[in-house]
């Protein structure tokens, strides 16, 4: 969407700063264990001298994988990304029960019983469709303004309500010994994967707590979209040397609004949009459609909007180089 060749690296000693540039579009980070979401875009958006970044959903340190980060106009897109569906692939560790629900926290229950496979298999109906769960103790979810996790570090007693969430697959996949099991889950927006191990091994007469755990799937972005941020960063230098370009771990921030309709319109009508002001579908070729849209002009996206009885509302409006320059020629 813009020219994303790096400017020349700072001097020896980070005497000088690059200036930051203006970067549109998605990377799809295969986050690594052990680094936070927020570290992740720092690192990315430090790596991209990006004005402006963000990513669609928070994995946990302990988790690896597909972490979408926006850049740019792209952060306007966010909330689509965070809508969508998400895939995993985790490992339970049967006979623990740990105060976070995963390996990183302290053991509070232990049992000497162990699943046989063909029951965990039976029980994982019960975990599928639209069921009521409660999310872990140590989560971002806010209770009375302030975090649960942080409330639980304090030591303070954080009851959570169960809330619905929608689990469409949860397989069995791998039982490498009696004391751990592999799944992959196909899940929707608020779904805890800790939870569901929590859950599971509470169902089972044993206990359970995650102790490996990879995002494979967000909405749009799968498992040929992503790149480590070593790769990024060998990117990074090559382009630098000229024999590259950032732009090629991008994808177009049009890509986070794949399940939506695409219009296109003028240029003439898109600085209409982008003024905020209305515009009217004419025309017997004028297309029949109501509801959410992304609209484009010139092959740039201008907007979403919505669309009612032939008229066209701007709802979000996108500032992408080159559009407002030449529109109404």
């Amino acid at each position: 969407m813009t020219n994303v060749e790096p400017s020349r690296p700072a001097e020896p000693g980070g005497q000088r700063r690059r200036p930051k540039i203006d970067i549109h579009g998605w990377i799809v980070l295969d986050k690594p264990v052990g680094m936070t979401s927020t570290h992740a875009v720092s690192a990315v958006r430090r790596l991209t001298s990006a004005r402006r970044a963000g990513h669609a959903g928070t994995l946990d340190p302990l988790a690896s994988g597909c972490l979408p980060i926006a850049l740019g106009e792209a952060t306007k897109t966010v909330p689509f990304i965070m809508e969508g569906r998400k895939r995993y692939c985790f490992t339970v560790r049967w006979g623990e029960e740990r105060d976070t629900d995963d390996a990183e926290g302290r053991v509070v229950e232990t049992s000497a019983a162990r699943p046989k496979e063909a029951d965990v298999r039976a029980a994982l109906p019960g975990f599928t469709g639209t069921i009521a769960q409660v999310p872990p103790r140590f989560s971002a979810i806010k209770v009375e303004g302030e975090r649960a996790y942080d409330l639980a570090r304090d030591g303070e007693v954080v009851e959570l309500e169960a809330r619905t969430v929608e689990i469409g697959r949860l397989t069995l996949i791998d039982r490498p010994d009696a004391d751990h099991a592999v799944f992959e889950a196909e899940c929707g927006k608020g779904t805890y994967v800790r939870a569901l191990a929590r859950d599971l091994g509470r169902l089972l007469g044993t206990f359970g707590h995650v102790c490996a755990l990879r995002r494979t799937a967000v909405g749009p972005f799968g498992p040929d979209d992503m790149i480590s941020l070593e790769r990024l960063e060998g990117l990074w230098h090559r382009a630098a040397a000229g024999e590259a370009s950032l732009a090629d771990a991008l994808k177009p921030v049009e890509t986070a609004l794949a399940d939506i309709p695409a219009l296109a319109i003028s240029r003439a009508d898109a600085a209409r949009l982008q003024r905020g002001q209305a515009v009217l579908l004419r025309g017997r070729d004028a297309p029949i459609i109501r509801g959410a849209v992304y609209v484009t002009a010139s092959g740039l996206l201008v907007a979403l909007a919505e669309v009612d009885h032939g008229e066209i509302v701007p709802k979000r409006v996108f500032n992408l180089a080159g559009l407002t320059s030449g529109a109404g020629r």
